[in-house]
């Protein structure tokens, strides 16, 4: 009786991991039919982008759509700024998240709780609401239309502090305790301790950084105004307003803007999982 129940039960638990893996594969399946209906558009002629029944496979793909969208518009130098602002900003918030992380898990000091309270209620904040005198202060340092005002507002952030704040409290406070008895000031022990063993939790941080960074497109259009300044997110929105018609360069252009986030979450997959998980752990 016991051997039929437990053969019953693992029946039933394979059934249910069957069903389950189906019903991943089939929502997996339709959140790529997007990407692929774009990759498979990049390389038709306009005419063919939108029949139907859809042509996944253009009998006479058009190659040609990836060399005209860098002469049409200035796609490179859109691409080298977004590629400038991103790999600046996630160093950057990797540095500041990290370094306020540990202060705000493994040190003492007057008002930390209250003060790490006030800075992660800034999360429940709508940019939109902070938007207008945020533009006025760049605007009166005379940091409107430069890169280092896009630098300046996206350095630090509140959810990487607290991303790292999670993980760093897994960590156990008793090698901090041990490194400080070495000899080993705050900066080495965060610097030779706590880094190495946080690679998850910065790889975590680097992929929401850098996607939003590179994708980010209102900060952009606010500050940056010339065209040599300009974002390869601004640089679509440009190659739409003036080839709205040509919706196979536009899908080649977004293909090409998709590539250095496929690359550095591919990268990083790995340690992605790990690092989401981990920080929810406390030693």
């Amino acid at each position: 009786m016991a051997e039929r129940k437990l053969s019953n039960k693992k029946t039933n638990h394979a059934i249910t991991m069957v069903i389950i893996y189906v019903v991943l594969i089939i929502v997996t399946a339709l959140m790529l039919i997007p990407f692929l209906w774009m990759l498979s558009a990049s390389l038709k002629m306009n005419k063919d982008v939108f029949t139907f029944p859809i042509q996944w496979i253009p009998d006479n793909p058009r190659w040609k759509n990836y060399v005209d969208i860098w002469t049409k518009i200035p796609l490179l130098t859109f691409v080298k700024n977004s590629a400038k602002l991103t790999i600046i900003v996630t160093l950057l918030q990797l540095f500041t998240s990290s370094f306020a992380a540990y202060a705000f898990a493994k040190m003492d000091f007057k008002g930390k709780n209250v003060l790490f309270l006030g800075y992660i209620a800034t999360i429940a904040v709508p940019w939109q609401a902070y938007m207008v005198p945020q533009f006025m202060m760049m605007r009166a340092w005379h940091l409107n239309n430069t890169h280092l005002a896009i630098i300046c507002l996206q350095a630090f952030s509140a959810f990487g502090v607290f991303l790292m704040k999670q993980f760093y409290e897994g960590v156990p406070s008793e090698l901090c305790e041990a490194a400080r008895i070495d000899g080993l000031t705050e900066y080495g022990i965060w610097f030779r301790i706590m880094l190495p063993l946080s690679k998850p939790a910065l790889s975590t941080l680097t992929i929401f950084t850098f996607v939003s960074t590179w994708n980010d497109f209102l900060g952009p259009l606010i500050y940056l105004t010339k065209n040599e300044l300009k974002t390869i997110q601004i640089g679509l929105r440009m190659f739409i307003s003036q080839y709205s018609a040509e919706y196979g360069l536009i899908m080649a252009a977004s293909v090409i803007a998709l590539i250095p986030v496929l690359i550095v979450f591919l990268a990083l997959q790995k340690y992605f999982v790990q690092g989401v998980a981990s920080t929810g752990l406390k030693g």
